[in-house]
């Protein structure tokens, strides 16, 4: 791969990750967070996004292909980077290790819930409140998920700081210094919603 198209590849990849699939897991979040007020709320929202029109093509032009994008494109780099201990510190360093072998679990965790559940709508089953509450009140299931969604949350978070660096959004050392306290709030905020929802479900 040429210099150039590898550039170009890694500048869509960070995009993705976070227009349109950072968009959609803070959707799915918010969705999946109001099972806290109860199975009718989390139906009604639900069953409105099962509803919507032209559903399929949105899912593959806004979700599937993306997301085959990024998790392809990203096991690529995951296997290939090398740390750049001469430009940023031991904490960056670690973060951009951790960067890949989360996104490594996170394409793990997403693809079996999609199985779990779009999948599972394809076969004629419906995804409701009862749905996911069968499968989180197994502590197995409870655990994955648990573990599945906080890799996730961290993956975006975690993945706000390069994509903000590599777009040129934040340039000097004081700035990505900024930005990663910000991204360490996102990830403890985003993460207590996802936890608390998982266990609005159990």
């Amino acid at each position: 791969m040429t210099a150039s198209r590898d550039f170009a590849s890694r500048r869509l990849h960070s995009l993705l990750g976070v227009i349109p699939l950072g968009v959609f897991l803070l959707q799915h979040l918010t969705v999946n967070y109001l099972a806290t007020r109860g199975p009718e709320v989390f139906n009604t929202a639900a069953g409105f996004i099962s509803n919507l029109p032209y559903l399929y093509v949105l899912e593959w032009l806004i979700i599937y292909i993306p997301l085959i994008f990024h998790g392809i494109y990203g096991v690529y780099i995951a296997f290939q980077a090398k740390n750049n201990v001469k430009r940023y510190g031991f904490f960056r360093n670690v973060m951009f290790m951790l960067q890949r072998i989360s996104g490594v679990i996170a394409l793990i965790f997403i693809a079996w819930h999609i199985w779990q559940t779009r999948i599972q709508v394809v076969l004629g089953h419906v995804v409701d409140y009862d749905m996911m509450h069968n499968i989180l009140t197994n502590p197995g299931w409870l655990t994955f998920y648990i573990i599945g969604v906080i890799t996730v949350i961290f993956h975006f978070s975690n993945g706000l700081w390069s994509f903000s660096v590599s777009f040129g959004f934040t340039v000097t050392p004081r700035s990505q210094q900024i930005f990663t306290y910000i991204t360490i709030i996102v990830f403890i905020v985003l993460s207590f919603i996802g936890v608390r929802a998982i266990f609005a479900f159990v």
